[in-house]
């Protein structure tokens, strides 16, 4: 039996693409292979873990944070020895010790690309405003400079580099990875939609009116001040609109400082994060979906808003351009242009028909993009 060690940042109880994908790898493949999944985790031992047919190994967030860096680096030294490959879902934390550890047991790593995490701390720590195409070009320096260095030495050194998009594909080639390294695996959704009704979704969530739902990590590039900023224009098209924003992060304070300087409390919803279960409840209580973002690499939430048969309005950016056929499962604009947003709101509000092209070719669409079949390519692509 092939054994295998997926080194991860989050695992449920944990939400976000990394704990939803090894956790559907393990439950394919954990009565196939010898599969330990290593995570960083807010709880040291959680019963369900004793249940599932793979070993999960938790390394406690709060501890200092050299010190769990370095006992999570020594987990992966350890479990290297007694596994056949290393499948890395966090690029710095996992496969720093995955390239480290290759030369000492001969074990080949693959790593799944997922964005720029470069890019991504140079973004929350103020160090640039560009977006991730612009800052590629972009001269890099100090601790984001090293950063970048070592995410691409990473890849480089890696056996191979799996990206769940063309344009992430594309992405990784700039940092010098030969493409022939590089393959291309479609993110999966595995979403149950709520059977609720409209109504009995808004009365469940306590949410009245002509909800707009934007979800994701409350980060600068996923454009949820544009959106608040833009809710008068849009109350002046419908006054019965109101904006739901679920999900939490950094910006949570300056986007609540923004709806109350702007007299928005009883038009937009700060609900914070949710769980799969209750977002299937919020987008059946949605007539619209939108995420006015300045980067995707791909998005899992784009494909749960169209299984749910919610009509999807989003940018022109990273590969959401694979997912949405614009005027036929969407509409695509610039990223935060405020007044192609609005119109676009406008539209698709004001169109019955085009709301009804939206769902019906927004659930074929996302039919393509499938668990079982983002789970055979990764194994293939491991060898496994």
């Amino acid at each position: 039996m092939k054994k295998l060690l997926i080194t991860t940042g989050i695992f449920p109880p944990d939400i976000g693409g990394p704990a939803s994908f090894s956790m559907a790898l393990g439950q394919r493949m954990g009565t196939k292979l010898g599969l330990t999944v290593l995570t960083y985790s807010s709880t040291l031992k959680i019963k369900s873990d004793k249940h599932l047919p793979f070993k999960v190994m938790r390394v406690w967030r709060k501890w200092p944070w050299f010190l769990r860096h370095l006992i999570y680096s020594f987990k992966v030294f350890g479990q290297m020895a007694k596994h056949d490959q290393v499948f890395v879902l966090n690029i710095l934390n996992g496969g720093l010790p995955a390239m480290i550890g290759k030369s000492f047991f001969k074990k080949k790593y693959t790593v799944r690309v997922v964005g720029d995490r470069a890019w991504e701390a140079a973004i929350n720590k103020g160090k640039t405003f560009f977006m991730i195409d612009d800052w590629q070009k972009s001269r890099k320096k100090g601790w984001i400079g090293f950063l970048f260095k070592l995410q691409r030495k990473i890849c480089l050194k890696a056996d191979q580099i799996i990206v769940p998009s063309n344009y992430l594909s594309r992405i990784v080639q700039g940092w010098g990875v030969p493409e022939n390294k590089i393959k291309v695996v479609y993110n999966g959704v595995d979403f149950s939609p709520s059977d609720l009704g409209r109504e009995e979704a808004r009365k469940k969530i306590g949410i009245p009116g002509n909800i707009l739902l934007s979800t994701g990590r409350l980060v600068a590039w996923k454009g949820f001040r544009m959106l608040i900023k833009v809710m008068p224009q849009l109350l002046r098209i419908n006054q019965f609109f109101r904006l739901v924003i679920a999900g939490d992060g950094p910006e949570f304070k300056v986007l609540r400082a923004m709806v109350k300087n702007m007299g928005l409390d009883k038009k937009v919803y700060l609900v914070g994060k949710k769980s799969h279960a209750e977002l299937a409840t919020y987008l059946a209580a949605s007539e619209m979906y939108i995420l006015n973002t300045g980067y995707e690499g791909f998005s899992h939430q784009l494909l749960e808003a169209m299984v749910a048969g919610v009509p999807v309005i989003t940018t022109a950016v990273g590969g959401n351009r694979e997912i949405i056929h614009q005027g036929e499962n969407g509409f695509m604009i610039k990223y935060n242009d405020e007044f192609n947003l609005v119109e676009a709101i406008r539209t698709v509000w004001q169109t019955p028909e085009l709301q009804q092209r939206f769902i019906t070719e927004g659930k074929q669409a996302a039919e393509y993009f499938n668990v079982d079949k983002m789970i055979e390519e990764t194994i293939r692509t491991l060898s496994l």
